[in-house]
């Protein structure tokens, strides 16, 4: 009763219960000279999960617009394959080793300047709605309704500049209100604006929208040709992490099995966490919310009850993959639709031609490719990233780029098409020779990558390399000493590391001359990676 009291004020404040004004056209406003900026972003969702890229498992018909009438970036990826500090490169423009926030845990550097600031500085109106994931307040944002931390799919809590509070709703839904309801009645017409437009959806552990799980529950998806990967071919690093669907996919949490249902199998897993965080979420959902999950789920419980006795490691190892993709991509079916809110609003209200129009993820993300799910490798499937941009006076609709582009260059990019000073200690490049068709203009033939999370959640060791179009060279540290090459174009599956393949000695040494060539460009190096081990010892996190 506390939170429905406390959703009926937040509705009051904002007016919400004026979202039927969204579907009323008014009359097109006149261009502008700088244009608007919105930046769609999702968390965890991976490439492979968009239609513009494959339709194996979904089809996207609004985020899939976004090519069709701008740029699909093939070669997208990021720094570091982590939700935290990709967010933070994103907003900084530099590495997370310069903003300090290398993985969840670690601060960030509040002495670095945000993009957003300098776009409010510029008398740019700007906001943001939905999920930072790092800190509470913020910079550069005239109104802010955020998640706390990872937030909840059901009944989302947000903290706001005027108080945190709790809306009753589907979480991609509420986002998306809050985010129409900000362009239909607080965008100020006479000013350009940046809106960022953050999804929780598809994070862990996936709990899709009523409409959904109940469409998404009866279908069976295909299976990756490496779901049972033995990492034979590939180092230390891909054997030992914790990832795997069958042993580390938990079958509460991530499955949807009642704890008491899995407690009666006998299912023995390796804490609880998985058990506490279903109780946590389902506890979420009022009486009408709970009524309908278990209508679903119940049944699936039921099937697996009398199915678990006879399954062997391969059985549930299908029947967990296809669990997964069931909620995984109920959750993306959102995420798809409210783009599509937002992409009707901005064509209804005349704002289209002039607004820059972002979709991307934090990273990518495994979807059973390898027997993984998660992220954080430099491998493909964590590393490379949805990014599609729409501006129609600047790209032509239906263009490809497989250029090497990352989260890295997004502050550089948006300065520069608004015609703002880019500052000196930002890392990444404008996008703006390949958005308007000039390609001879871009000269990046290589990007880094490094990854500092270990030991920790996953167990993916620490490790750093650079990746061209065609090659692939990484250096696992730490507690290991171990290089790893890859063919891309030959081996696109990334399966057998070559660098010890005598025929690739040339290869292995021009890339290693870039990779220090970058390292020293990003002002990163071995005495960095000991301090940063050493400030993980000091703070507990490793022994």
């Amino acid at each position: 009763m506390e939170r429905e009291k406390k959703q009926l004020k937040t509705m009051a404040v904002l007016g919400v219960g004026a979202l039927s004004l969204f579907a009323a056209c008014t009359p097109a406003e006149p261009d502008t000279s700088q244009p608007n900026i919105v930046f769609i972003m999702s968390d965890d969702h991976a490439y492979q999960a968009i239609s513009a890229y494959s339709n194996h498992l979904i089809e996207t018909p609004n985020i899939d617009r976004l090519a069709r009438e701008g740029m699909l970036f093939t070669n997208a990826c990021v720094t570091n394959s982590i939700c935290a500090p990709s967010r933070a490169t994103i907003l900084t423009g530099k590495h997370t080793h310069i903003h300090g926030k290398i993985d969840n845990v670690f601060p960030f550097d509040t002495t670095n300047v945000t993009f957003p600031q300098l776009f409010q500085d510029a008398g740019y109106q700007t906001a943001m709605f939905g999920k930072l994931h790092f800190g509470n307040n913020p910079k550069g944002f005239d109104e802010f309704m955020i998640l706390p931390g990872q937030g909840d799919y059901y009944n989302p809590d947000f903290i706001t500049d005027k108080g945190d509070t709790t809306i009753v709703g589907y979480v991609t839904d509420v986002i998306t209100d809050l985010t129409l309801n900000w362009l239909g009645n607080r965008r100020k017409k006479d000013k350009p604006f940046l809106l960022m437009y953050l999804h929780k959806a598809p994070h862990r552990e996936w709990i899709p929208a009523e409409r959904h799980y109940r469409e998404f529950t009866k279908k069976t998806f295909p299976e990756p040709v490496t779901l049972f990967d033995d990492y034979e071919g590939r180092g230390t690093a891909a054997k030992e992490a914790e990832m795997n669907l069958l042993k580390h996919m938990t079958i509460s949490a991530d499955n949807k099995i009642y704890p008491e249902v899995a407690d009666e199998l006998g299912i023995k897993e390796a804490s609880d966490w998985g058990r506490n965080v279903f109780r946590q979420k389902y506890q979420r959902l009022n009486p009408e919310q709970k009524k309908a999950y278990d209508s679903v789920y119940e049944p699936i419980n039921e099937a697996f009850k009398e199915a678990y006795p006879d399954m062997s490691d391969e059985d549930l190892m299908r029947w967990k993959y296809q669990r997964y993709m069931q909620d995984y991509l109920g959750c993306i079916a959102s995420v798809d639709e409210n783009v599509g809110r937002v992409l009707d609003y901005l064509d209804a209200n005349g704002l289209s031609e002039n607004t820059i129009v972002v979709y991307t993820s934090d990273q990518g993300f495994y979807l059973g490719e390898h027997g993984w799910f998660d992220k954080r490798f430099i491998y493909d499937e964590s590393f490379k990233t949805p990014l599609l941009i729409r501006w129609p006076e600047k790209i032509q609709a239906g263009s490809v780029s497989d250029e090497m582009v990352q989260n890295l260059d997004f502050a550089q990019t948006f300065l520069a098409a608004a015609g703002l000073p880019q500052p000196d200690d930002m890392q990444g490049e404008s996008l703006m020779p390949l958005l308007s068709g000039q390609p001879d203009q871009w000269d990046r033939d290589a990007v880094y990558y490094h990854y500092y999370e270990y030991p920790g959640f996953h167990m993916v060791k620490r490790h750093y390399g650079i990746v061209t179009t065609e090659y692939k060279l990484a250096h696992f540290y730490y507690d290991v000493d171990e290089w790893e090459l890859y063919d891309r174009k030959n081996d696109p599956m990334e399966l057998t590391n070559k660098y010890d393949d005598p025929a690739n000695a040339d290869v292995v040494e021009m890339m290693k001359e870039k990779l220090s060539e970058l390292r020293e460009m990003y002002k990163d190096s071995k005495e960095l990676d000991q301090e940063f081990i050493q400030k993980y010892k000091k703070r507990g996190l490793i022994k």
